[in-house]
């Protein structure tokens, strides 16, 4: 007789949205064990930052450091920490967050601080001392630290959660964030002059400020960003998802999972997007739950206001120096797309005196749903991306190639010519491109850009519904018409493709500034 079926793992609650260790361990969450990466952590050093984007762990991963700190071993037995941590000291915390947000115009900010400077003296049982004034935010930070090493007999901990957050709900008004990144400044800074009374400080945000901006009087932050060995410290991994998860895993496709949530690099093992994995898990749906809840309206102006050309996002360079930090009066699109979570890292060449990346799209997620935003950019119809790139799936599983031109034909007619003297979008040479590899992208399909062959690049390689698509594209009033798919002829652009056995639809596409439209599609279609 065969053995019967093992019987199914028991399902455990999914801890969506709970950012406090203490219910996830008392209610009997799944819990993904981080505790002794944060003991090493502890071990290792004593000031630090780390970027992740939103909606990464975090806030958890802060709650964890607290309760560490504060000595409550009940939420740790059986986790990694509970045998290795001294549970018989107890430090004082001192834990700001600014996950709330400081109000328009950052007209609440000032009250933030007090509001958290209060809130921790209340907890430490400390009063404010006599002719200390409430106004003065830094000197009370400073006295708080003080008197609570003095009041315990053990050094401080100091933890702030979303350090950031005041400055990056404003950052579309410069003069606003800046004052917000002095006031910030003139709070962080406190913590250099009283490092005799700290023992670990854990800052955490989204994005990297410069050291002359905003952590220039914290100077001594030694930032794990891009540490390999930390790369896993916020959301879960493969080996996670096998095991504490596995009880999830039946009736969803793993490869699925993998590919529309999986990839977030920090040179080291890649992550899923914690907040997307549970929502998978809670509705047995792919969608992406992590874009939908914070539209990158800025992101996308400013991608398009820089003339980004779109089809390079998935293989940006950058140096590490990029990567860490950006201004308020300088953002670079590479470093805000990387620290948002839009962009990760997925090559790194060592060259002399730095380190050089390459980005990507972490998934399939992230591809789809930025293309998505840009192409209602791109035109200046919000409504239109839907209907259109539906439509062109329909086209490319019917190998239909006079349907796609006609398709990208009745697109750009549709545009409005108002929305055209009014783009500076528009006005830009590798527009016509970009709008074509954002209808690709926004399906979330297999695209190469830029593809090495022995005799040049192709353009773009669109690997989908049962063939192979290469696209040559120029633009009339910058070259003669009929180069195109020359082109792609004389350099013989489909050889690299033809071992897969499939049809090679080669298109040669010409756009023309002055029509605002397509004046050229040619195309030859090669049978395996």
């Amino acid at each position: 007789m065969l053995a019967p079926p093992p019987a199914p793992l028991p399902r455990r609650k999914l801890p969506i949205g709970i950012q406090n260790l203490r219910e996830i361990r008392q209610e009997g969450h799944y819990y993904v064990d981080k505790t002794g990466m944060a003991v090493t952590l502890i071990d290792s050093g004593k000031y630090y930052f780390l970027s992740r984007p939103r909606r990464f762990g975090k806030s958890l991963l802060v709650d964890t450091f607290k309760e560490l700190f504060e000595g409550h071993r009940e939420l740790f037995v059986g986790l990694a920490a509970e045998p290795r941590w001294d549970w018989s000291r107890k430090c004082p915390v001192i834990r700001f967050s600014f996950s709330g947000g400081v109000g328009p115009g950052g007209s609440q900010l000032e009250q933030r601080i007090r509001e958290n400077l209060r809130i921790n003296r209340v907890a430490l049982g400390l009063a404010l001392p006599p002719g200390l004034p409430e106004e003065d935010l830094a000197g009370n930070f400073a006295d708080l630290i003080r008197q609570a090493h003095l009041s315990r007999g053990e050094r401080v901990a100091v933890l702030v959660d979303e350090y950031d957050k005041p400055l990056l709900d404003h950052i579309a008004a410069p003069d606003t964030a800046q004052r917000m990144r002095d006031a910030l400044r003139d709070l962080y800074g406190v913590l250099k002059d009283c490092d005799e009374h700290l023992r670990f400080v854990f800052l955490t945000g989204v994005s990297k400020f410069s050291k002359v901006g905003l952590f220039s009087g914290l100077n001594n932050l030694r930032d794990i960003t891009l540490d390999a060995r930390w790369s896993a410290l916020c959301g879960y991994t493969d080996a996670d998802i096998d095991s504490v998860f596995a009880p999830e895993l039946p009736e969803l496709d793993r490869d699925e999972i993998r590919r529309w949530y999986n990839g977030y690099n920090w040179r080291g093992t890649s992550v899923y997007n914690p907040f997307d994995v549970l929502l998978l898990f809670d509705t047995r749906e792919f969608r992406p739950f992590w874009f939908e809840t914070g539209t990158p309206t800025f992101l996308v102006r400013l991608l398009t206001e820089r003339q980004t050309f779109t089809p390079q996002l998935g293989h940006l360079v950058a140096s590490e120096t990029l990567l860490s930090t950006f201004e308020v009066e300088s953002m670079r699109p590479e470093a805000l797309l990387f620290q948002t979570g839009y962009l990760t890292i997925d090559q790194e060449e060592p060259l002399p005196g730095r380190t050089q990346f390459t980005l990507k799209y972490p998934n399939l997620e992230v591809q789809a749903s930025l293309n998505d935003h840009l192409l209602k950019a791109f035109t200046g119809d919000a409504a239109v991306s839907e209907p259109q790139v539906s439509r062109l799936w329909r086209v490319l599983l019917a190998g239909d190639v006079a349907a796609l031109r006609d398709l990208f034909r009745a697109f750009f007619a549709s545009i409005p010519n108002d929305w055209y003297r009014n783009s500076a979008i528009a006005q830009y040479e590798g527009y016509w491109a970009s709008v074509f590899y954002s209808h690709f992208a926004a399906l979330g399909l297999d695209i190469r850009v830029e593809d090495c062959t022995h005799k040049g690049r192709i353009d773009m390689v669109v690997l989908a519904a049962g063939a192979v698509w290469i696209f040559e594209f120029k633009v009339v009033e910058l070259l003669p018409q009929g180069q195109a798919l020359a082109q792609i002829q004389a350099r013989g652009y489909a050889d690299k493709y033809r071992d897969r056995g499939e049809p090679i639809h080669l298109i040669g596409v010409e756009f023309s500034r002055a029509d605002r439209n397509i004046v050229g599609f040619e195309v030859e279609t090669l049978n395996p």
